[in-house]
């Protein structure tokens, strides 16, 4: 059930071979965020998902596994719950900045403090993703 103060998306972990998250601020925004967005009315989170990857870098999906659903403050709606269905997604092509979005960038997590980062990524995507590369550096070693 959800109430006003909800509000409903699907966000994409993109990385790339230097282990580095994409990142994107909307236009008329500070915090820089997972690419993703709202749902659509009656719209499935992975299809919204691939909709929304299309829309704001203009690429297309080749993988997605859902990770989970993460609850968290809204970055730009004071007063708004996040609801994100989260997932892992690897692309087709070259991200490049569309639709609503001002600017992308590729975070070194280690540079996480350079920037303004909503909740979603900052609280529980990157802590996530830290957990995932020192889990694979295990496993090599």
């Amino acid at each position: 059930m959800s109430n006003r103060n909800t509000i409903t998306v699907a966000s994409a972990i993109i990385a790339n071979q230097q282990g580095q998250l994409l990142l994107v601020r909307k236009k008329n925004t500070r915090a820089f965020m997972q690419v993703g967005g709202k749902l659509e009315v009656d719209e499935a989170a992975e299809q919204a998902l691939k909709r929304e990857i299309l829309e704001e870098i203009g690429c297309e999906v080749s993988q997605l596994r859902f990770l989970q659903t993460y609850h968290t403050q809204a970055a730009n709606e004071p007063d708004h719950q996040l609801v994100s269905h989260t997932f892992l997604v690897t692309i087709k092509g070259e991200p490049k900045i569309q639709a609503e979005l001002a600017e992308m960038l590729w975070l070194d997590i280690e540079k996480r403090d350079d920037y303004p980062l909503a909740p979603l990524t900052k609280e529980l995507i990157i802590p996530w993703w830290q957990a995932q590369c020192t889990a694979s550096h295990k496993h090599i070693d």
